[in-house]
């Protein structure tokens, strides 16, 4: 195990075990050097993804929050606590005995923050859903894909992760900024809806009176510019093209041969649908990496697409370290970089349980009273 590192290395946060959002949150948080306790279920399956890269750099406790006195051994760990993430629906919490009332009782500075799609209130509140449906209501999903088809289904990351897990983890950072003046806790309402909103802000401003256009595939941003689009090589692999400013667009233009014709204006709509149609005859003269041979890294702002493997290799990302090896997995490491308290990943991914005995005993309990629990079936 590597030595905790980071901004946040001096700031501890329990994480109540759950899936996709919330650990990514208290992964965030552990990357930046929080001593984040995972607290796992004794028993039944456990959450979604359990045991991935989403679970590095913690420790995992294992403690019966339906026993009472599982109940209390948290409580005493809250009492330590700078921050608690929690993802169950409005009101569970609560029902267990470790809702926000509790939790702050106990320690008036903790952070308590909470994870749900739908947020704390509100008609669907109390509903079931997923990141699709998240950003379905949020207005994203619709702006994305082809113009004469259905919305496209993207990866989960814009509700789940970008929307969600990013937005707690700010405002557990927010708050904790707030604490240090006020030496009061709150409690942060990080709902997925929202999230997903407020990263769309731009498109929503604009949408309507202002000129962004509803159907899609009809705009600078959503595949209806030729300029900021993607286009299939003579291979069958892509490249991307994003040559948006003036500078750039004449670059890209000479690039492609097109630098004596009279072509239309760049940001004559009308002439986007034929523009694009002209790209894509001529990207798909070259391959992929002929392309990319010719023009990535130059003003013409033409890049591959690459895979998922095929990124992990690409120059760029090596230099810099984007991905890092941790439990032999070879995973996107710690970001943003700190010049002077840079973050790390301090160990792998715990099994449920793993640390129940050193992690109590590290925020407090005596070795009798852990024995006394484990006796008592309220931890694991």
């Amino acid at each position: 195990m590597a030595e905790r590192q980071g901004p946040l290395k001096n700031f501890r946060v329990i994480e109540i075990a759950g899936a996709g959002p919330g650990p990514f949150t208290a992964m965030m948080l552990a990357d930046m050097g929080a001593d984040v306790l995972r607290i796992d279920r004794t028993s039944g399956p456990l959450p979604v993804g359990a045991g991935t890269v989403l679970d590095r750099g913690r420790r995992s406790a294992g403690i019966d929050l339906k026993n009472p006195a599982g109940v209390e051994t948290l409580l005493r760990l809250v009492e330590r606590a700078d921050a608690l993430i929690e993802g169950f629906r409005p009101g569970v919490a609560e029902r267990l005995g470790i809702g926000p009332e509790v939790c702050l009782g106990r320690n008036p500075s903790l952070v308590y923050g909470r994870m749900t799609g739908w947020g704390q209130d509100g008609p669907l509140a109390k509903a079931a859903g997923h990141d699709i449906n998240y950003i379905s209501l949020a207005g994203v999903l619709g702006g994305i894909g082809p113009k004469d088809g259905p919305p496209s289904v993207p990866l989960n990351l814009i509700g789940d992760f970008g929307g969600g897990g990013m937005l707690l983890a700010f405002g557990i950072v927010a708050a904790l900024v707030e604490r240090a003046t006020s030496g009061r806790g709150q409690v942060v309402d990080a709902a997925m809806v929202d999230g997903a909103a407020l990263l769309a802000n731009v498109i929503h401003a604009y949408a309507g009176p202002w000129g962004w256009i509803e159907e899609r595939q009809s705009n600078m941003l959503d595949g209806g510019a030729h300029f900021y689009n993607v286009y299939e090589c003579s291979d069958g692999r892509y490249v991307s093209v994003g040559a948006i400013e003036p500078q750039f667009y004449a670059a890209l233009i000479a690039a492609l041969g097109l630098a004596d014709e009279n072509l239309p204006e760049q940001m004559d709509m009308s002439a986007w649908p034929d523009m694009r149609a002209r790209f894509a005859e001529i990207f798909r003269t070259r391959t992929r990496d002929e392309w990319s041979e010719a023009l990535e890294g130059g003003d013409a702002l033409v890049s591959p697409v690459l895979t998922w493997t095929e990124s992990k290799g690409h120059p760029h990302n090596v230099a810099r370290g984007t991905f890092v090896e941790s439990g032999g997995l070879l995973q996107p490491g710690p970001a943003p970089r700190f010049d002077r308290t840079p973050g790390a990943i301090s160990r792998p991914a715990p099994a449920a349980g793993e640390h129940t005995n050193e992690a109590l005993a590290d925020w407090g309990f005596e070795a009798g009273e852990i024995a006394k629990l484990r006796a008592e079936g309220a931890i694991k």
